[in-house]
């Protein structure tokens, strides 16, 4: 169990591989999409999938572990502030691969993992051979939030990175020091 002077093993497994895969399948999601490099759309939902595991095994150690007592004393605002930043994430990590999947199923093209499909691709097609969706409002939405969320992950992201060298840099205490695994003296 996490602890004020220390994170468990699981607790900084599950962080860090969170963190490189969302910052990892945003820039690859960004590139796909910014090339239209649609031979690589398999792979981005492959490890959508894996990430939603991921998501899920977070959220349920993060339900067991509680959410980490904080290094040093906080206002009220910073206590609410870092609580709803650690809430936001976790539920955009939950997100993007909900509506990834969304988008996908809906759209016709249905997803796997690794060739291994989960949920098929629609038989129909179009006169030019395109898919024909199962469900094109569903898709849109999927789509939008999907997108919409990326960016907002994104600027998560770069906020907790910000608060996290805030706490290092400006605040002087242990905050980032036990989120890489080293002992706090607090």
């Amino acid at each position: 169990m996490d602890t004020k002077r220390k994170f468990s093993p699981i607790t900084l497994l599950l962080h860090w591989l969170i963190a490189i895969s969302i910052i990892g399948m945003s820039g690859f999601g960004l590139y796909m999409v910014k090339t239209k490099s649609f031979s690589l759309f398999h792979i981005h939902k492959s490890f959508g999938l894996l990430v939603f595991a991921l998501a899920i095994t977070r959220i349920l150690w993060r339900w067991k572990n509680g959410f980490p007592e904080p290094v040093r004393s906080l206002t009220r605002f910073e206590h609410l502030a870092a609580l709803w930043m650690h809430k936001a994430l976790l539920a955009c990590t939950l997100l993007m691969p909900l509506t990834g999947m969304l988008f996908s199923g809906a759209s016709g093209h249905g997803f796997g993992l690794f060739g291994l499909e989960i949920f098929p691709a629609s038989a129909e097609h179009a006169a030019n051979g395109s898919v024909v969706p199962n469900n094109a409002a569903l898709s849109a939405l999927g789509q939008n939030l999907h997108d919409f969320l990326g960016y907002v992950l994104l600027c998560l992201v770069a906020l907790h990175i910000a608060a996290a060298f805030k706490h290092h840099m400006i605040d002087r205490d242990d905050t980032l020091r036990r989120m890489l695994g080293r002992d706090c003296a607090s």
